[in-house]
């Protein structure tokens, strides 16, 4: 496995928990690294700027003191991740702070930059880019990424379109570095298969919507265990990007889910798609296709239980067919 150094002995499974726009919040991101997987949130969760300050002394502290009462198992680090699309005014700021408390992962998003990239390295950080084709994946590593996150078809949020077979496949031809799959992966046989396609760590999201810590809608958490993935519609209205969406969430909106017209992919935004009271994300509510693995609301730390077990279910399982 070609595992980052500062992951290494700080994992109870191969997961990282992926930045979700306005739902990922410093209780979810501890509870994520006590109980032993990668936690993250986007910088533009904490609003006003003021607020980035004072959530990562918060992860930073909290996260200290529990190493420092676990020597034998220390949290798993956190992320943080940042927006290098031009839209994001706010993103030389927020690194600054990132910066102030040598974050140890960036997750970079929409957008490559040299300057970013070795300006995290400057700390002693990494850098994790996503990407949704092999062409991207080469640009990233060509500007200085650490590792690759690969989008597949069914992720949530802004997801790719591409079969995580075909991704994995085409990215480890010529990447031997840090490799995570994300795409519909919401149980412990979802992760030991994509360590099992070549992936390193297995990068899970819409799952922990449904979790307490979550700041969603309790609505919103009881539709991932409603819901399944006949109940996603992939559309690019809501940010210009296409992404992944509970299509019961556009219908309340007052949309037809069925017959969403084409946005302008050069004018990516967050707001309503044509309407005036709903926002994506916040209304209209992202989520990947694994949800129908998602059957109750639990914890951070007994969501990840589950995971663990199944994960550890799963190996047991194919090592006797093997």
């Amino acid at each position: 496995m070609a595992l980052p150094e500062i992951m290494k002995n700080r994992l109870s499974i191969p997961v990282v928990g992926s930045p979700l726009f306005i739902i990922s919040n410093p209780d979810m991101v501890i509870a994520q690294c006590k109980a032993g997987i990668v936690g993250s949130f986007p910088s533009l969760n904490a609003r006003p700027l003021l607020l980035l300050d004072e959530w990562l002394e918060r992860i930073t502290t909290e996260l200290k003191a529990y190493d420092e009462a676990h020597p034998d198992k220390p949290s798993a680090p956190y992320a943080v991740n940042q927006i290098v699309h031009k839209s994001n005014d706010r993103l030389d700021d927020d690194l600054a702070l990132c910066e102030k408390y040598k974050v140890p992962i960036i997750i970079t998003s929409l957008g490559a930059r040299v300057d970013l990239n070795e300006k995290v390295h400057s700390w002693g950080g990494i850098v994790l880019h996503d990407i949704i084709n092999n062409r991207f994946a080469k640009k990233a590593i060509e500007k200085g990424a650490d590792g690759l996150i690969a989008v597949a078809a069914g992720a949530g949020g802004h997801a790719g379109t591409i079969s995580p077979f075909a991704l994995i496949q085409e990215i480890r031809q010529w990447f031997d570095g840090p490799l995570l799959l994300s795409g519909s992966i919401a149980n412990g046989d979802a992760i030991l298969s994509a360590q099992a396609l070549g992936a390193d760590l297995a990068y899970i999201g819409s799952a922990f919507i449904a979790t307490e810590e979550a700041n969603a809608d309790p609505a919103y958490k009881q539709a991932l265990v409603d819901y399944a993935s006949s109940d996603i519609v992939y559309t690019n209205l809501f940010t210009g990007v296409h992404g992944n969406y509970l299509a019961p969430s556009i219908e309340a909106a007052g949309l037809d889910a069925k017959q969403l017209p084409e946005s302008d992919p050069s004018k990516m935004s967050f707001g309503s798609g044509g309407s005036n009271k709903s926002k994506a994300w916040k209304d209209i509510w992202g989520c990947g296709q694994g949800i129908g693995a998602v059957d109750s609301i639990k914890t951070v730390a007994g969501f990840v239980d589950t995971l663990t077990e199944e994960y550890n279910l799963a190996k047991k399982r194919l090592a006797q067919v093997l």
